[in-house]
């Protein structure tokens, strides 16, 4: 079993041009509209949820790979096939601009 834990990931997602007006903010030096999810907005996690189960949706439909908001569970009964999926996992993960923290995994 291999435990993948992200370095960050609400700010990966964008938020759609059209809907940056949604997510302004008064500060005392202007306002402020992102361009990005943060943590806080109503349904960040859902999103980035959904976000992580496409990006791994044939990996999570094998049964070996399991995906929970930061982190990413790989589990096989053996060792056969078993790097060959973390690094796929891995793949996937940099090719979305998502960062995996060494430290972290297991």
């Amino acid at each position: 079993m291999t435990k993948l834990d992200l370095w960050w990931g609400y700010d990966n997602i964008q938020i759609k041009e059209e809907d940056e007006w949604k997510m302004t903010f008064m500060t005392p030096k202007g306002s402020f509209k992102p361009t990005v999810m943060f943590f806080g907005l109503t349904n960040s996690l859902a999103m980035f949820q959904t976000m992580m189960n496409e990006i791994l949706q044939n990996l999570i439909n094998t049964g070996k790979v399991v995906s929970f908001i930061d982190d990413v569970i790989v589990g096989t009964e053996g060792e056969e096939g078993h790097d060959e999926i973390v690094e796929e996992v891995v793949r996937r993960l940099a090719e979305n601009d998502l960062y995996i923290k060494l430290e972290k995994c297991k």
